[in-house]
């Protein structure tokens, strides 16, 4: 039995829910979200849209990808509700002789050891904000996917070294060191 989707999702103050065709729309105080509700692992499940909350049911209890997916989608619905009420970030930073972020015209430019800049585009709906120093970098959004999987591409762009201890760093991210060669 899903834990996830046994409980229905409260709606928070300001935001609203509406089923329209194949797509949840979920409208808060920062923006909407749409889930699409036509997908073959959305079709499993039952969805219920109510005053102050969404409750989210297996079409067939006996069926294990069924009862899998009413978890899913009842974790997806939530992420929604909170991201267009408070929003998603996720807060990185660089470590290494002359590493430096910077954004311009919807661009985030990362100087990080290699012989040129890498220019990344900022995807619509995301906002990349400086810290306090060239190095530290926050990127925000509503949709908590596409916070991570920008964040993600970042933080490819130069990985952790283990022998060195520079890259770009999730805050909080702790990299195991390893010893150099020994004489």
């Amino acid at each position: 039995m899903s834990r996830a989707g046994k409980y229905p999702v409260k709606l928070t103050e300001g935001v609203s829910a509406a089923i329209a065709g194949d797509v949840l729309v979920v409208k808060g105080p920062k923006g909407e979200l749409k889930l699409p509700l036509d997908t073959k692992h959305a079709a499993l499940v039952d969805i219920v849209v109510e005053a102050d909350q969404i409750a989210v049911n297996p079409k067939d209890a006996e069926d294990k990808t069924s009862r899998a997916m009413w978890g899913t989608m009842a974790r997806n619905i939530r992420s929604a509700v909170e991201g267009v009420s408070k929003g998603f970030a996720k807060e990185m930073y660089m470590k290494g002789v002359g590493y430096k972020a910077s954004v311009s015209g919807g661009k985030l430019v990362l100087v990080a050891g290699y012989s040129h800049d890498v220019v990344m585009e900022i995807p619509a709906g995301l906002t990349v904000e400086m810290g306090q120093t060239p190095t530290e970098f926050t990127v925000k959004g509503m949709d908590k996917c596409l916070v991570g999987l920008f964040a993600d591409k970042i933080h490819k762009v130069r990985k952790a070294d283990p022998y060195k201890g520079k890259g770009i760093f999730y805050k909080g991210e702790k990299i195991r060191r390893k010893e150099g060669k020994k004489k």
